[in-house]
């Protein structure tokens, strides 16, 4: 367990570096679109699918390579991976019903917990 933690933590350290560098590199202005968040989940997203090929077709037993770039690395460098590939694995089992559950409510209570989160600290 604690080699597996240490995996993600590794991996996570490294992603959530290249994601600060990339958004310091693609600056946009308050209130316009935010083009380095686009481009960092769109990466991200291109990324996991990368990996998961890879190590499925190459390192299918190999769990320390899976914890380290894409519960890791692509986890710390943008969770829109994760959820991009989590709503495609349901599309792909034929999951319609959850896949619809799944991104529309996760995007309606993210935008409302932000909302939440920023009300709440507004109050403080």
């Amino acid at each position: 367990m604690i080699k597996s933690i240490l995996l993600v933590g590794a991996g996570s350290f490294v992603g959530g570096i290249l994601r600060y560098l990339l958004s310091q590199i693609i600056h946009s202005e308050q209130g316009a679109f935010p083009v380095a968040t686009f481009l960092t989940n769109v990466l991200g997203s291109l990324l996991i699918g990368v990996l998961i090929g890879i190590l499925s077709k190459f390192a299918p037993t190999h769990a320390g390579l899976y914890l380290l770039l894409v519960t890791g690395f692509c986890g710390g460098f943008t969770t829109f991976s994760t959820f991009s590939n989590e709503a495609l694995f349901l599309i792909q089992n034929g999951n319609f019903m959850y896949f619809a559950m799944y991104v529309f409510g996760s995007l309606a209570l993210g935008m409302f917990s932000v909302l939440v989160g920023y009300k709440v600290v507004a109050l403080l």
